[in-house]
């Protein structure tokens, strides 16, 4: 009888050691870390004052990430997709609870295949993101597309974008407006500047959205109605946007980029290729030209940086969001109102941390195994003992 509660005890504690590492390490583990994150509080240190004496309008609470790069059909390994995909749905569901955003924009390479995925593979990579990234109605998730979602320029055509923007109903290139926030959402991969004809519809309607911003903000300075040249535009709220887009405008490299979700120091000061790793240097201008953004959010880099072009326009890199690409995936608070913004970076459980706890409830439950083996030869050799003495008095 002892020898049987022995071993219940012995199961019983191993069964309590892995589960307790599996509950901790793929539920547990994302609560205590997310929690710690905050909203940032806006001061007028950062962005434009008050829009003509006006007080501040409440804030916006965006939440933003990057290059999820859901794996698919051909070169994503069955674990690997297993694995990745629920790290990031645990963490995405984590944040929503505990920080409450109202709007979510995701800024591209939201697949890893899309751009070579027959149709049956992208319908079962949507319907997985869609799985992913479930969210209430309270909570406005943006999506953004990326070179991985419709192709590099040379790879991109129609019926790619058009696919793309059917998903998430919403045309690449648009503005959406929120308590008086401008937020321009930029199709990047278009911005190739050689006339391709995807290029050129992108480029007229980012002209458009530029005069319309620019004569609401003229309108609004005026104050005497429409201007001179500004008929039949859109009005917006007067307020600079900030501008959203997958491709990081132009830079040499990384190598002013620090904190600790940059680029490793032996990869900060290779030369980008424009065009390929951020956009030319022609259509970086012609972006801050037509919009003057007051902040630019971009991915692709999947390592964070912080840039300031022109001596005036912010630029904030936001890391990939998954772990096939970072040990410590981030993504970024921003707290917006029509005249500042604040930011601050949120992150994730490092994959080192969940390995280091696996091995570590390994290597007590090998410890465990030995002390019982030991436990149980000691015993053997008590008994055998008893059982020799017993023998010599007969």
């Amino acid at each position: 009888m002892p020898r049987f509660s022995v071993r219940w005890m012995v199961a019983a504690v191993l069964i309590l050691v892995v589960g307790g590492a599996f509950f901790f390490c793929e539920y547990l583990i994302y609560f205590p870390t997310i929690f710690k994150c905050a909203w940032p509080k806006i001061s007028h240190a950062r962005g434009a004052g008050d829009i003509n004496g006006r007080p501040m309008d409440s804030t916006v609470r965006a939440m933003v990430l990057s290059d999820t790069h859901l794996l698919g059909a051909v070169g994503g390994h069955w674990f690997d997709k297993l694995r990745r995909e629920w790290q990031m749905e645990r963490a995405f569901q984590t944040a929503l609870w505990l920080l409450r955003p109202e709007i979510v924009f995701i800024l591209g390479d939201i697949f890893d295949e899309g751009k070579w995925s027959s149709q049956k593979h992208w319908e079962d990579d949507v319907r997985r993101f869609h799985r992913m990234f479930r969210h209430t109605t309270d909570t406005e998730l943006v999506v953004l597309v990326g070179n991985h979602d419709i192709g590099f320029h040379y790879e991109m055509d129609w019926f790619k974008l058009q696919r793309f923007e059917k998903v998430f109903n919403a045309s690449s290139t648009r503005i959406i407006t929120k308590k008086g926030v401008n937020f321009v959402l930029v199709n990047s991969v278009a911005l190739h500047g050689d006339g391709c004809p995807i290029c050129q519809s992108v480029e007229k309607e980012l002209i458009k959205l530029s005069r319309d911003l620019n004569c609401s903000l003229q309108s609004s300075q005026s104050g005497s109605g429409m201007m001179d040249g500004c008929e039949g535009s859109q009005l917006y709220p007067p307020a600079p946007p900030i501008m959203l887009q997958h491709y990081p405008l132009y830079r040499v490299s990384d190598a002013g980029c620090t904190g600790q979700d940059a680029a490793l120091p032996e990869e900060r000061h290779l030369l980008f290729r424009e065009k390929y790793d951020v956009l030319s240097k022609e259509a970086s201008q012609k972006l801050l030209q037509w919009f003057k953004p007051r902040l630019i959010l971009s991915g692709h880099t999947h390592s964070g940086c912080e840039v300031l072009h022109d001596n005036k326009y912010p630029e904030i890199s936001v890391p990939s969001f998954s772990w096939r690409n970072r040990n410590n995936p981030s993504f970024i608070l921003a707290s917006v109102s029509p005249s500042s913004y604040a930011l601050s970076k949120c992150f994730m459980p490092e994959e080192s941390t969940v390995i280091g706890v696996y091995c570590s409830a390994g290597a007590c439950l090998l410890l465990l195994f030995l002390a019982h083996c030991l436990w149980m030869k000691g015993l053997l050799q008590c008994l055998s003992l008893c059982l020799l003495g017993k023998h010599k008095s007969l």
